[in-house]
């Protein structure tokens, strides 16, 4: 009888209510953002999932539409060339963007702590500027008239190029852009997962006589899947997420050669006034990078 008594206390003492009430100064502080999360990303999200099934109108009488507003989004074809758009960037910055920031960070990882601490603020700089800026700049710089690439190519004899005017190069233009810019995040990132490797592992393949370049493919790689994984998913959200630098430099033209699924999204809702179809579209959007999420994690994730 009295273990089944001390039985029911450990169970109380182990119990969700119980730790609550342990730790309710934690819970204070969770509070505030809670409440945050709860009203401006929880409870809009719901409501735009909602708002797919609806004709929805800002003054007047809101019409349940059903599957209507999906049946759209499926037969249109500007989303079709916007999906086009965002994938091909995708598939082209991201991998760009990862590999790259892994060299990087490997050769910084080589020098000394003064030259990695002034390599680690060059590189993250640009992450902290705004994109707007950013945009701007590269925006001049494709300007047909008077473009720093235009003048460049100008000192060789060629003809300018309309960069962001012209349909075979606006978004290879702004692929250009983003591939330039170095991915700070992830470079701090894998030089702080390259510093908790364990140095026993080089010294033990150096035993077994391997090179430089061996011990960066068999341990450094291998070592760094988590963190590859969780840039590849960061980036690719980013990707799938592109807006400032189509509504700053092309407004998704000319055409729909620059259209984005964001900036698509956008201009269905805020220009057209379609909000129901805007909450579709931006509907089949989050189950799009959800599939594509998934994906990556049975390719990188496995046993980790």
């Amino acid at each position: 009888m009295k273990a089944s008594k001390d039985t029911i206390i450990t169970k109380n003492k182990s119990g969700t209510l119980y730790l609550m009430k342990k730790n309710y100064a934690a819970y204070l502080f969770l509070l505030p953002k809670l409440v945050l999360f709860t009203l401006f990303i929880a409870i809009p999200v719901v409501w735009a999932f909602l708002l797919s099934f609806q004709e929805y109108k800002v003054i007047g009488s809101n019409i349940w539409a059903g599957f209507d507003n999906y049946v759209k989004v499926f037969h249109s074809e500007g989303f079709r060339k916007a999906l086009m758009n965002t994938t091909i960037y995708t598939v082209v910055t991201v991998p760009f963007n990862v590999i790259s920031a892994l060299i990087i960070a490997t050769l910084i990882h080589s020098l000394g702590k003064m030259a990695q601490n002034f390599f680690r603020a060059a590189f993250y700089l640009p992450t902290v500027a705004s994109m707007v800026i950013i945009a701007m700049v590269w925006r001049w710089m494709y300007n047909y008239e008077y473009g720093l690439f235009n003048y460049v190519i100008g000192l060789f004899g060629m003809e300018p190029i309309n960069w962001l005017g012209q349909s075979n190069s606006a978004l290879w233009a702004i692929i250009l852009m983003q591939m330039l810019i170095p991915f700070g995040v992830g470079i701090i990132l894998y030089l702080a997962s390259m510093s908790s490797i364990s140095e026993s592992l080089y010294e033990a393949a150096t035993i077994d006589g391997a090179n430089a370049f061996q011990k960066w493919m068999k341990i450094t790689i291998p070592m760094l899947k988590p963190s590859t994984l969780y840039l590849v998913l960061l980036s690719t959200i980013g990707s799938f997420q592109v807006f400032t630098q189509i509504i700053l430099m092309t407004g998704g033209g000319p055409g729909y050669a620059t259209e984005t699924l964001v900036h698509l999204i956008y201009k269905t809702g805020f220009r057209d006034f379609e909000f129901g179809l805007a909450a579709a579209q931006s509907v089949v959007l989050f189950f799009i990078i959800f599939i594509i999420s998934i994906f990556q994690f049975r390719v990188l994730n496995h046993e980790d």
